[in-house]
């Protein structure tokens, strides 16, 4: 199956918010629309991502500072890895697993037009598994229904 495929059933929403917006604020969303990662951009432009582990990592490194006073562009992850529209999704899985990673943004032609979450790799996998198994139970029982 490809990230195509998968974005078609899930849907391409991407919630993003300006480079210059506090953390705070981008948790607030993030609780808001039960979500754990967001886009980032700077006049449009997606700049980076931010997700629950910048939360920590922003956390860890601010002491002291409250995260009204901690701009995104200060706490996202910039070195950013992408998914296109034609990559199979064994191999986004592996790459999300290799690099510890748990969301993807989706690029075409150098715009992000979706997110994958290992979860959603995940559930679509587990997904086809199921059914090739219930499928080879049938073939080998000769139940085919």
């Amino acid at each position: 199956m490809k990230v195509k495929n998968l974005l078609e059933a899930k849907g391409k929403d991407v919630v993003s918010m300006d480079a210059g917006s506090s953390v705070e604020d981008a948790i607030r969303v993030m609780d808001t629309r039960k979500i754990s990662a967001m886009m980032v951009t700077d006049r449009s432009r997606s700049v980076g991502i931010f997700t629950e582990r910048d939360v920590v990592k922003c956390y860890l490194s601010n002491e002291g500072r409250i995260f009204k006073d901690i701009v995104l562009r200060d706490a996202m992850t910039t070195d950013l890895i992408v998914a296109q529209m034609d990559d199979d999704l064994n191999d986004i899985m592996s790459v999300m697993v290799e690099k510890n990673i748990r969301h993807l943004p989706v690029v075409e032609d150098g715009n992000v037009i979706g997110m994958l979450s290992i979860r959603d790799v995940i559930q679509t996998q587990v997904g086809k598994l199921t059914s090739e198994i219930h499928y080879l139970k049938d073939y080998i029982t000769g139940s085919y229904t």
